[in-house]
């Protein structure tokens, strides 16, 4: 038996698709402003690398959404898959990261929050039960941040970023997983609660 779901509702409000509109183009105006404008100010935060994968999360669920014929568009996932990238590229491009030392630590942990509930805002489009989904999201928070990691090595010093890659250290990296796990964690409870069926259905 399938039981509505909370993400669907919120797909239809007016307000979730101006907040979509405002994010998608919040992260247009970011990177503009990193790569263009302020290009000194990107120097060794591996930009050009980030920029493909930063600007995908914006187009990956509506090319989901319009191939399935989604009615409305998955606009709750669409903006909460977007958002922790535009947090991240505000964050380096105002100079937060290099102003205060804990910029890091919570934006991993609202980023993961944010990326898992995007993960369960799209999960629920179609599966109407909230039977594992908590431990589903965490799993998936789990993979992102190990696949994250790994993408920053690339783009480091170390690995194929050159003198100009990110400057990272083991205690860092280790530190991120604990911070963005724990994040995905937080993030599955809520989108399973907030964004999953009305009534519990296993």
């Amino acid at each position: 038996m399938n039981s509505p779901t909370r993400v669907l509702t919120l797909d239809r409000t007016r307000w979730v698709l101006y907040a979509n509109v405002a994010i998608k183009v919040g992260l247009v105006t970011a990177f503009a402003v990193a790569i263009v404008v302020q290009p000194e100010g990107a120097q060794g935060k591996g930009m050009e690398f980030r920029a493909p994968m930063f600007i995908g999360s914006a187009v990956f669920v509506p090319v989901i959404a319009i191939k399935r014929g989604w009615t409305p568009l998955a606009h709750t996932a669409d903006a909460l898959l977007a958002a922790p990238f535009l947090l991240d590229t505000v964050a380096n491009v105002a100079g937060f990261y290099e102003a205060f030392n804990a910029t890091d630590d919570v934006l991993h942990i609202v980023n993961w929050v944010l990326l898992v509930s995007a993960f369960h805002a799209f999960r629920f489009r179609n599966v109407h039960t909230r039977n594992e989904a908590i431990f589903i999201g965490y799993g998936f928070g789990g993979l992102a941040i190990i696949w994250w990691e790994i993408f920053e090595w690339l783009v480091s010093t170390d690995g194929f970023g050159g003198p100009n890659g990110l400057a990272l250290t083991y205690t860092d990296t280790v530190g991120d997983l604990l911070l963005s796990s724990t994040g995905g964690l937080v993030g599955s409870i809520l989108g399973a609660y907030v964004l999953g069926p009305s009534v519990r259905v296993d």
